[in-house]
């Protein structure tokens, strides 16, 4: 079995208060945590080899604008100084959305935030949305973060970024764009751990379509052209042909994002009755087969919620 722990990066929820370590529901062995929690998970992590963490902020504050996502010492900001402090050689990512941040769910500023709106009716002020993702990404790397990561597929969002970045000195804060986010079924679990589901219409009027590659080779052009550092695709699964595609033509660091879904699905298989007696062999085998794939597609990173287990797995095998 090939030590791929050093190719992945493990996704972590980090919301307000103290001594919180929340059960996720819907992604069993997941959880939410406070800063002072979040503490001793990443202390298990790089004591399991674990390079790089994704972090997701969660704020009961919420308003049109996101503004909890951008304030004076955010959540995240917080987070990112705990963690660096502790663990100077972590690297520390930092997700780049307002969906869990505003009251809408949607992941930039609305022109017209309408209750009841159709797909079509979900109309996103870019210009507005960019100001506001990038005074967040300026947030996250006044803290420390080593990586902000634009995920809400506003239009030039990593230029936007990259700009306000390098205005304000940090020149060496790294962006992983969220190039190629299509609008997937496989995002449920997640959206309940953050706290983000659209309280009206959906993320299809700018998330991509499943069905087309090209338009996300389009995306993966431009966010490389606009500066990533890393480019992604996501989900994963679903889209070994867009991760192929996208290897055979950029040399470009590219990450693959296994996504809740497709984390979850594994877990439910693996607990059904007919495979219950042998579930924790079953996942061992059926997690390696699944990042195999997806690093065979030709992912350099992959960000997966199995990361922990994966790590533990091979760390007993090294020991055996």
């Amino acid at each position: 079995m090939q030590d791929i722990t050093k190719d992945l990066i493990y996704p972590l929820f980090v919301k307000d208060g103290k001594n919180l370590r929340e059960k996720i529901k819907s992604m069993p062995g997941i959880y939410r945590f406070s800063p002072d929690t979040l503490i001793k998970e990443a202390r298990e992590l790089v004591k399991l080899g674990i390079r790089a963490v994704l972090i997701f902020g969660l704020t009961k504050e919420k308003d049109n604008a996101g503004s909890a996502a951008y304030e004076e010492n955010n959540i995240v900001a917080r987070a990112v100084k705990a963690l660096k402090a502790n663990f100077p050689d972590l690297i520390v990512m930092t997700d780049i959305c307002l969906c869990a941040y505003t009251s809408h769910g949607h992941c930039g500023i609305l022109k017209s935030p309408r209750r009841q709106v159709t797909r079509s009716q979900v109309k996103i002020d870019n210009k507005k949305t960019l100001e506001l993702l990038s005074k967040m990404a300026l947030s996250h790397a006044r803290a420390g973060a080593d990586y902000v990561a634009p995920s809400a597929m506003a239009k030039n969002q990593v230029l936007a970024i990259r700009e306000a970045l390098d205005k304000n000195g940090f020149r060496n804060t790294k962006i992983m764009g969220y190039s190629a986010k299509y609008a997937s079924n496989f995002y449920g679990p997640f959206r309940e751990a953050a706290d983000s589901t659209p309280a009206f219409g959906d993320r299809r009027a700018y998330q991509l379509n499943f069905a087309n590659r090209t338009s996300a080779i389009e995306e993966i052009k431009a966010d490389i052209k606009e500066g990533a550092d890393i480019v992604m695709i996501k989900p994963a699964l679903g889209y070994l042909d867009v991760i192929k595609e996208a290897r055979d033509r950029f040399y470009r660091p590219l990450a693959a994002y296994n996504v809740s879904g497709e984390y979850t699905m594994v877990k439910a298989y693996c607990k059904s009755t007919e495979y219950r007696a042998q579930s924790t062999e079953l996942e061992r085998k059926l997690v390696m087969e699944i990042l195999t794939g997806i690093k065979r597609a030709g992912a350099d990173l992959i960000i997966t919620y199995h990361a922990k287990d994966i790590a533990k797995w091979l760390k007993k095998r090294k020991i055996r």
